[in-house]
């Protein structure tokens, strides 16, 4: 092989210099080393022509190869893969349907429908502009369970903000009723917070609600009522905490009206689970959950 191949050294394009295979050291008939380089070179047969079965691997070649049939073999899947998610998307008009009228199984219910549902909006740092139909309102959904489980729900003043933002003008205030109700001084003292909602020093309070998926129950024009499975965080992080985080399942259920350009609640109801079956995972300390929840932002989600 002459010095012209660029410095491949003999097809380095797989194979390890050292362990034997093509383009490396190799075992029985080797080539003459390279001076220059300080690499072996081996000149292969070209009966079969540049990819033919006349070449001879070194020592473990036989492994290299099999290896090498089995990365082959995991691209192709991979591309196929790729290939039928790219299609499916592209016939992602119907959401819920079995069928899209031309014979071929539609997109199910909780695929990717390829298209933007939420914009760049916000306000009070919740997403806003959802679109006007069932993917908005699942969007829509997703990101006020969000906000709902968040920790700001425990400060008054943080979570008449956050009702103001999701919840319909007509109900809002009966929202505030309902809720001042339940976040009572109580309610923080159980999980490890100040009777006015704030953390004591040294500690991070947590929660955090993460969709899993939404569903749709009912869809008009301008109400929807939507479902999102949930998990969840609630504890205090901190040395010597008697009230740590754990983690939790549960669906919310939200009745949503189109109102002003956008989708607001007017009835929200939870329940519990569906629930997995706990892993064997090793709780981390209350350390590592403090540090993770202060260096790990939350998300934007959408349908």
């Amino acid at each position: 092989m002459s010095q012209d191949d660029h410095g491949y050294g003999g097809d380095r394009g797989y194979g390890d210099p050292g362990r034997g295979g093509p383009g490396g050291r190799t075992g029985r008939g080797g080539g003459r080393p390279d001076t220059t380089t300080r690499q072996t070179r081996t000149r292969l047969p070209d009966d079969d022509g540049p990819y033919g079965s006349a070449r001879r691997p070194g020592r473990g070649g036989g492994r290299s190869s099999r290896s090498l049939v089995t990365v082959v073999g995991v691209m192709v899947v991979l591309i196929a893969a790729i290939a039928f998610a790219n299609r499916g998307g592209s016939d992602s008009g119907s959401a819920s349907g079995t069928d899209g009228g031309d014979g071929k199984p539609g997109t199910s219910a909780t695929a990717a429908s390829g298209r933007q549902p939420v914009g760049a909006k916000s306000t009070a740092g919740i997403p806003s502009g959802f679109g006007h139909d069932e993917q908005g309102a699942q969007s829509a959904a997703a990101n006020y369970a969000v906000a709902l489980g968040s920790a700001d729900m425990f400060a008054k003043s943080a979570r008449d903000t956050i009702l103001d933002t999701i919840v319909a003008p007509s109900r809002v205030d009966a929202f505030k009723t309902d809720l001042d109700k339940a976040y009572t001084p109580e309610l923080n003292k159980s999980v490890g917070l100040k009777e006015d909602g704030s953390s004591p020093q040294g500690y991070t309070f947590v929660s955090r609600t993460t969709p899993i998926g939404t569903r749709t129950t009912s869809f008009h024009q301008d109400q929807a009522t939507v479902s999102v499975w949930c998990s969840g965080l609630v504890g205090l992080a901190g040395e010597r905490s008697t009230t740590p985080v754990t983690d939790s399942w549960f669906t919310i259920r939200m009745t949503l009206t189109w109102t002003s350009g956008d989708w607001k609640i007017i009835t929200h109801s939870q329940q519990d689970g569906p629930a997995p079956v706990p892993g064997d995972d090793r709780a981390s300390s209350s350390d590592e959950i403090a540090k993770a929840v202060e260096g790990y932002g939350g998300f934007t989600y959408a349908r």
